[in-house]
């Protein structure tokens, strides 16, 4: 799989898409760990990776940047792929988005403190 992506690289720095395919799930609806089907957690969390699967199973490198939130304060992150070893490439342009659009200081109304 990742030797079949690498030609679509020729023409392209940067694939751009969303991190998430939808809003994010609330604690506890993915799984509980009281499921009879212990395949249900990793079904019920298909949607949330659709974007990203792909690439970590590839190697390539990506990275997701909170550009947007939602209108409940959530984040809504933007997801960068980039051919393999352009890590390079992936952190420069994440810098300057972080400039232009700063979100460190960006805080949900629920989250969780290291």
């Amino acid at each position: 799989m990742a030797r079949a992506v690498l030609g679509w690289w020729q023409d392209y720095d940067l694939l751009l898409t969303p991190t998430m395919a939808v809003p994010p799930a609330e604690l506890g609806t993915i799984g509980t760990g009281h499921e009879e089907n212990p395949c249900a957690p990793i079904e019920r969390a298909i949607p949330y990776a659709a974007f990203t699967a792909g690439f970590n199973a590839t190697g390539q490198p990506a990275i997701s940047l909170p550009l947007h939130w939602s209108e409940a304060g959530l984040p809504i992150g933007v997801q960068l792929v980039a051919d393999m070893g352009r890590e390079d490439l992936l952190l420069r342009v994440a810098a300057q988005l972080e400039e232009a659009v700063p979100w460190a200081q960006r805080r949900p109304p629920t989250f969780a403190a290291a």
